[in-house]
């Protein structure tokens, strides 16, 4: 059973692995453009789950948004801090009814 070998394979902490030096930097890198072209954007650091890495979506004033994995919480704040960027913990303020609206707008296409 494939199931029971992935199990064994140690990781201890939720989430999957973390990104790699290269990825981080890549997101970096297109966190410094989607912040550069679009106005209102703010930064909200989501927590790791059994499925995915802690993680950093960017939201413009339209609702527009962007999302990359990063290695801890603390680099998800880190980033946004450093791009200037209002910062939040979606676990405590969730997210803006911009990005549902836009979301709701892609689906209708």
């Amino acid at each position: 059973m494939a199931w029971w070998r992935r199990r064994k394979g140690g990781r201890t902490s939720g989430g999957s692995a973390a990104p790699s030096k290269d990825d981080a930097r890549r997101a970096r890198k297109h966190f410094t453009e989607f912040a550069s072209s679009r106005r209102g954007v703010e930064a909200f650091v989501e927590p790791a789950t059994h499925v995915t890495a802690t993680t950093v979506i960017l939201i413009a004033h339209d609702g527009e948004w962007t999302r990359r994995a990063v290695a801890s919480r603390e680099d998800g704040f880190r980033i946004a801090t450093e791009l200037q960027l209002p910062t939040y913990d979606v676990n405590q303020t969730g997210y803006p009814q911009r990005m549902r609206d836009w979301n709701a707008r892609q689906r209708g296409r």
